[in-house]
């Protein structure tokens, strides 16, 4: 190794999506000494959950930054392209590299790292998809990956000889046998499954999140977030309707419910959903949103429902027959 003669202790930041290999990559590195820094980035369609358990388990210094106005700029036009779903892995990588590289030069950092695994995932994680990553980062030569270190080009870093590459791993493919005997002997206990973890590799999310861009065309944040819960009705273009499955969602939706412009329907004597409407509404949307409502309580179908209707801070009930299950069907997202 070429040694390089400095006086201070190198400082490293690493990606952190907080499943085994991110904690894997990071206690390699510090196994070096070298002082260890993550960063997770959180949008409407992943959070640092994850990565804050680790850094509790570990005592690895964490910052999270929202990226979530860069990230939508970039969803208009993948350069990578979409996987299977509204996933832009690619470009997704990029932009967080991008973000983490401008930090590392602001807070003097030595260089970024991650936790891939060449050959890990078909798409995302090949020479090529990791050569693009790191060549549309900005930051071209200042990123290391440690678990396949040994089956990449050496790195700026290790011929430096900020890193020891000898020191570093040579793990490629799907299997995860190395990863658990490591976990093992770092005393790692406990960490999420691998993948999962974006809401963008999911079918129906991703089916939302296409109506919402291409059919209301907005990408407003609060309406990235009711995404996730309720079912959801296209009542036309401009208008769209979310109905609560669960308490739970019934919490969600009612926190992101916006009182000025927002109308919000449930039964007025009965336990059901909480449901609003959003977008252009007009006073057929709201009976049809009603009917809809009425249709996820207990009143039987023909039966009269009492829905109350909350409209800028005024409250009403109008009467709709409750429907038939599955009328409404061909509305839903």
């Amino acid at each position: 190794m070429n040694q390089k003669k400095t006086t201070r202790q190198i400082k490293a930041l690493g990606l952190c999506s907080g499943g085994l290999d991110s904690i894997l990559s990071a206690l390699v590195l510090r196994r070096q000494g070298i002082d260890i820094t993550w960063i997770s980035f959180e949008t409407p369609f992943f959070s640092s959950q994850s990565a804050q358990k680790a850094s509790i388990q570990t005592g690895i210094k964490l910052i999270t930054q929202d990226i979530t106005t860069p990230y939508m700029e970039m969803m208009k036009a993948p350069k990578g392209g979409f996987g299977k779903n509204m996933n832009p892995c690619m470009d997704c990588h990029t932009l967080m590299f991008a973000t983490a590289g401008t930090r590392m030069k602001e807070e003097g950092f030595d260089f970024l790292f991650s936790g891939e695994v060449l050959g890990q995932r078909p798409k995302s994680q090949t020479k090529t998809a990791l050569r693009y990553v790191e060549k549309n980062s900005g930051f071209d030569g200042d990123l290391l990956r440690p678990l396949s270190a040994k089956c990449l080009p050496e790195t700026r870093m290790e011929q430096e000889g900020l890193v020891d590459r000898e020191r570093l791993m040579d793990i490629t493919g799907r299997s995860r046998k190395v990863q658990m005997q490591m976990a093992k002997d770092f005393g790692i206990k406990e960490y999420p499954a691998p993948a999962g973890g974006c809401l963008l590799t999911d079918k129906i999310f991703s089916n939302r999140l296409r109506d919402l861009l291409y059919v209301q065309k907005t990408d407003e944040t609060r309406l990235l977030h009711l995404l996730k819960s309720g079912r959801h009705f296209r009542l036309d273009n401009d208008c769209k309707l979310i109905v609560g499955r669960s308490k739970n969602d019934n919490q969600q939706i009612l926190y992101w419910y916006d009182k000025t412009r927002d109308i919000r329907l449930r039964h007025a004597e009965m336990a059901g959903p909480d449901t609003i409407l959003i977008g252009t509404i007009s006073d057929a949307h709201i009976r049809t949103a009603a009917q809809i409502t009425a249709g996820y309580t207990k009143s039987k179908p023909g039966e009269t429902a009492g829905i109350k209707v909350f409209e800028k801070g005024k409250e009403s009930i109008i009467q709709v027959p409750t429907p038939a299950p599955g009328v409404y069907e061909d509305l839903m997202i």
